[in-house]
């Protein structure tokens, strides 16, 4: 059985999904604006991501 959890999108606020996959990833989607982010569930690493409408520029801290 998979838990699904509904959460806010970060990239536009809508609601959103969270769930474990089967390689210990957790992963959020969000159907209204393709958000994606994949985190490893033991480290909090990113393994993937896609976040349409945040420009990797303006993420920069400098």
């Amino acid at each position: 059985m998979q838990v699904v959890q509904v959460v806010h999108c970060p990239n536009c606020g809508s609601k959103a999904e969270r769930f474990q996959t089967a390689h210990n990833h957790l992963k959020t989607q969000c159907a209204v604006c393709d958000y994606l982010m994949v985190t490893c569930a033991q480290t909090g690493r990113v393994v993937e991501a896609y976040a349409p409408g945040i420009s990797w520029r303006s993420q920069l801290v400098g």
